[in-house]
C-alpha cells in the first residue's frame, strides 16, 4: 500500500469535535430508552448484546480521554488512513475490554454521562495538533476524533440494527467523515484511476489500476448511498447483494469492488 499521507484530506477541528459530541448525544439519549429486555437483545456483532454495544461505545469516546492524559508523544507516526490496518491486531483485547466494562457498569446511563462529561473537560483543555498516544502509534487529536466519529457512526448503525425501531439519528458532520474516510482508505488501498467511487452528497474518490479517463463519464463508475457504503466497507454487507437489492451501481469492467472489501471489520 502506498503511504497514506499523500492522500489524507484535513478535517475541520470545531467541526469534528462538535460532531464527536453530536453523535454520543444521540446515543446517549437512545441508550437511556431501553429496557433490560431489549438491552439483552442480539447484535449482528458475534456474541455481543445491546448492552455490551452501548458499553463499547462509550469506549470509544473514553479512549479520547484516556490518551489525553498521557504523556504526549514526540510525533504522529499513524497516517489517517492507515487507522483500519494498524488498529486490526487488537481487536481480540477491545472486545474483551468491552465485555468487562458491560459487566462492571450496570447503570449505563451513569456511564455515558461520565465518558461525556470527562470528553467535554479534556478536549475544552487541549489544541487541535496535540498528539495522542494510542496503542497504534501516535496520531493528531483532529484525527483520532475522525476515527471517533466514524466508530460511532458504524455502531449507531449496528444499534438501529439490532433494536426495532430505534432509529437513532446520525449527525450529518459525523455521517460525513465516516464516508469520506472509508472512501479515502479505498483509494490508498487501491491506488489509481480507472475507476470512480461516488458517495453523494459526501465523496468522490478515484481508485483502482487501469486507463485513467480525462473528461466525460469515466468508463468505470460504482456509486451508492453514504450507510450502503459504510456497511460494505465495514463488512456488514456484502457486495453481490447491494449490486442484486439495486443498493449499489456498478458499471465497467472495473466496477467490481468485492475483493477490496471490507476495509474495516
Amino acid at each position: 500500500m502506498p503511504t497514506a499521507k499523500k492522500r489524507t484530506r484535513t478535517y475541520d477541528p470545531t467541526k469534528i469535535r462538535t460532531a464527536v459530541h453530536a453523535q454520543f448525544g444521540h446515543v446517549r439519549q437512545a441508550v437511556a430508552t431501553l429496557t433490560p429486555e431489549q438491552l439483552a437483545l442480539p447484535t449482528r456483532l458475534g456474541e455481543w448484546t445491546v448492552r455490551d454495544l452501548a458499553a463499547h461505545l462509550t469506549m470509544t469516546v473514553a479512549a479520547v480521554s484516556r490518551a489525553l492524559e498521557r504523556e504526549e508523544p514526540a510525533t504522529a507516526d499513524l497516517a489517517l488512513l492507515d487507522y483500519a490496518s494498524a488498529t486490526a491486531p487488537f481487536a481480540e483485547a477491545i472486545a474483551t475490554g468491552t465485555r468487562q466494562l458491560a459487566a462492571a457498569q450496570p447503570d449505563l446511563d451513569a456511564l455515558f454521562a461520565r465518558t461525556e462529561q470527562e470528553l467535554a473537560e479534556r478536549l475544552d483543555a487541549a489544541g487541535a495538533s496535540r498528539v495522542l498516544d494510542i496503542r497504534a502509534g501516535g496520531i493528531t487529536l483532529t484525527d483520532f476524533l475522525v476515527t471517533r466519529a466514524l466508530e460511532l457512526v458504524v455502531h449507531t448503525d449496528d444499534l438501529n440494527a439490532a433494536v426495532p425501531g430505534l432509529e437513532v439519528p446520525l449527525d450529518r458532520q459525523a455521517l460525513a467523515a465516516c464516508t469520506r474516510l472509508l472512501a479515502d482508505t479505498l483509494a490508498a488501498k487501491a491506488p489509481g484511476g480507472a475507476t470512480e467511487v461516488r458517495i453523494p452528497p459526501y465523496a468522490v474518490v478515484q481508485c483502482v489500476e487501469g486507463p485513467r479517463h480525462t473528461r466525460g463519464t469515466p468508463p468505470n463508475v460504482v456509486e451508492t448511498d453514504p450507510l450502503t457504503w459504510i456497511r460494505l466497507a465495514t463488512g456488514r454487507l456484502e457486495w453481490k447483494d447491494a449490486v442484486a437489492d439495486a443498493k449499489v451501481g456498478a458499471s465497467g469492467e472495473r466496477a467490481d469492488l468485492s475483493g477490496l472489501l471490507p476495509l474495516l471489520t
